[in-house]
């Protein structure tokens, strides 16, 4: 079945899934590097200082979309709104709107840029996909894609965090420190009380709010696992309660100040590494989430009541 590297979990590459997480620290070298000296039609497809921006997307991408509100506003770029694709407010005014869309087929999206061409035409409009040949092409004026980033899991893990790792270096970001974070986090072992923990909460502060919604989901997806996610300062009001022995805290980025005591007070465990990159922290999630799939007895690589794309009237992919 699987090789097991002492974890109760496969050993790295047992599948596509855990292959594709593995290559995220090139991929987001790549990505500043591609930043650092972006082509033409790149620099006209990304946002620009003082633009009112939104980013949409689903799932995934809408996690990401969240995160990289928060860093553009932080980084005094400028008016950064994140919404769900199903949920964007039309009629607010903006000066650039992107999409995020890994398959470039799904049908939120592309209603979304749809009636933006028909209600906001002299808006620009930017698509990031994965995806050659798919309808998203040529739906926006301007087009970011990363092929190369693209991946053959239905559980998103490396495109997402290679997408929001170019949109981190086009805000100036040195992610130097972040592709090492990320390879430390491939090599590290996976704790065997983590593998079998019974419940997950993550927690995030600022942007990490988006990461600690994502790792939430890549648990659910790849594991079925019981878990949840919030911003780390509302997590002692009430859901703190569902905290106990053999169910896990896991906070990325900062820790605020007490948490480490209630926690323990709870009889829970707390998972914290407040110096690596919030991202690569995600990245030994995303080997969590397989490694619990893997110790359940399921397949990250076969997410039970998922395709790769939802694509809403017609059969899915």
């Amino acid at each position: 079945m699987t090789a097991n590297d002492g974890t109760g979990g496969p050993s790295l590459g047992a599948g596509h899934t855990l292959a594709e997480i593995a290559t995220q620290p090139g991929l987001w070298a790549r990505a500043a590097q591609l930043a650092a000296e972006p082509p033409a039609d790149l620099a006209a497809a990304l946002p620009r200082p003082g633009e009112r921006v939104a980013i949409a997307g689903c799932g995934t991408s809408w996690f990401v979309a969240q995160a990289y509100a928060e860093l553009r506003e932080r980084a005094g770029h400028g008016w950064t709104d994140a919404f769900a694709a199903s949920e964007f407010p039309y009629g607010r005014a903006y000066d650039r709107i992107v999409v995020l869309t890994r398959s470039g087929t799904t049908t939120e999206c592309l209603d979304l840029l749809a009636r933006l061409r028909a209600t906001s035409p002299d808006v620009p409009a930017t698509a990031i996909t994965g995806s050659p040949g798919t309808p998203v092409v040529g739906a926006a004026r301007h087009l970011v894609m990363l092929d190369w980033a693209d991946e053959e899991s239905v559980v998103q893990t490396r495109f997402a965090t290679t997408a929001l790792a170019l949109l981190r270096a086009h805000l100036g970001e040195d992610l130097a420190a972040a592709v090492r974070d990320a390879a430390d986090a491939l090599a590290e072992d996976l704790p065997a009380d983590l593998v079998a923990a019974e419940q997950f909460t993550f927690l995030g502060t600022g942007w990490t709010v988006g990461l600690a919604a994502e790792a939430a989901l890549k648990m659910r997806e790849a594991a079925t696992a019981w878990t949840e996610h919030y911003p780390a300062m509302e997590y002692r009001h009430g859901p703190i309660s569902i905290a106990a022995p053999g169910r896990v805290t896991w906070v990325l980025g900062a820790v605020p100040d007490g948490l480490a005591a209630d926690v323990a007070a709870t009889g829970g465990r707390l998972v914290t590494a407040p110096d690596r990159d919030p991202m690569a922290d995600l990245v030994r999630i995303q080997r969590l989430a397989a490694a619990v799939a893997y110790a359940r007895g399921l397949d990250p690589d076969r997410p039970r009541n998922l395709t790769r794309s939802v694509i809403l009237g017609q059969e899915q992919q």
